[in-house]
């Protein structure tokens, strides 16, 4: 259910922006965490796209979703997630499945957008976390892990009620833990790490290997639905790496609960199960196994609710 934006809530409101390997967002967040109605704006990214053609993304979703800001509302903020790896000391990006920005000074192009403003910079995954700690799924959860899994698969922690400390701003990124029975080979030069297992396209490449003729996530969510048996097989073997990094990361940080968001993430129901089912095999560490998998509370507005987050609750910042 949308948390759309009423009128009465509580102002001022920060601008979220969301860039990943797919898309670039921008919308308005008040401070209870809901989306300014009408202020939601998406242009596509990609691997194929140029530096200016994903510059000129950014500017469009940021100056559409300013037009909507209430007249005489002040901004108190800008909040930046983007798909890692980044750099907080230099204000950069470089999202692997993005090639045409490495080392892109995304906080400096922001700021020259909206100059009365400052700008917070964070990795989606870390934004996906402290979206669901304020209003989601992690309510009330001490330690967690937000997980997003999409084009790619990214994370954040959320320990002791606060943002884990990371000099560089890339703690949590678990699409890059290698997990344990997979030897995929990674963009990051890994081999076996999550996001090459388990991220939609990784997991329809998968299936087409084994004579999947569809495209898409979408594609292959029919083809399960339908008992399609490689789509299947993909599913459950996605799902499996996704609860073999949660009980690994369950192990290390005494985790209460894991929620995961972003658009593979809701290819079925099963890959829920399978993760749950990975991780129940710890039998001897009830300290692992009692950490709760669930669906994002927030759906599709996590990242964007998340990047408000960094300018509405900076408190939960390290």
């Amino acid at each position: 259910m949308s948390r759309a934006y009423a009128e009465g809530m509580p102002l001022p409101l920060a601008l979220a922006v969301d860039f990943g390997g797919t898309k670039v967002e921008a919308a308005l967040v008040d401070a209870r965490g809901a989306l300014v109605a009408g202020s939601r704006h998406r242009r596509p990214t990609g691997a194929g796209a140029s530096s200016p053609e994903l510059d000129a993304a950014v500017r469009d979703v940021v100056s559409a979703a300013l037009f909507a800001r209430p007249a005489d509302t002040p901004l108190l903020g800008v909040g930046v997630g983007a798909a890692g790896p980044i750099d907080l000391e230099h204000g950069t990006v470089s999202p692997l499945n993005v090639p045409a920005w490495r080392g892109h000074p995304l906080v400096e192009r922001t700021s020259e957008m909206v100059h009365d403003a400052p700008v917070t910079l964070r990795i989606d995954g870390l934004c996906i976390a402290l979206a669901e700690y304020w209003v989601g799924a992690g309510v009330g959860a001490a330690n967690m892990l937000g997980m997003v899994v999409s084009t790619g698969v990214g994370g954040g922690l959320v320990l002791g009620g606060r943002a884990v400390p990371s000099p560089t701003g890339n703690a949590g990124h678990i699409g890059h833990v290698e997990v344990g029975g997979f030897d995929d080979l990674c963009a990051c030069g890994g081999s076996g790490c999550l996001e090459a297992v388990a991220s939609g396209p990784r997991t329809v490449a998968w299936a087409r290997t084994r004579g999947f003729t569809g495209e898409t996530g979408e594609d292959l969510a029919l083809a399960h639905a339908a008992g399609d048996p490689v789509a299947l097989a993909a599913v459950e073997r996605a799902g499996t790496a996704i609860g073999h990094a949660v009980a690994t990361s369950a192990s290390l940080l005494d985790l209460d609960v894991v929620a995961i968001g972003g658009g593979f993430s809701r290819v079925s129901p099963a890959l829920f199960d399978h993760a749950r089912a990975a991780v129940a095999e710890r039998t001897s560490f009830p300290f692992v196994t009692r950490v709760e998998i669930v669906p994002s509370g927030l759906s599709d507005e996590g990242p964007l609710i998340g990047a408000g987050a960094l300018v509405h609750r900076p408190e939960l910042l390290a």
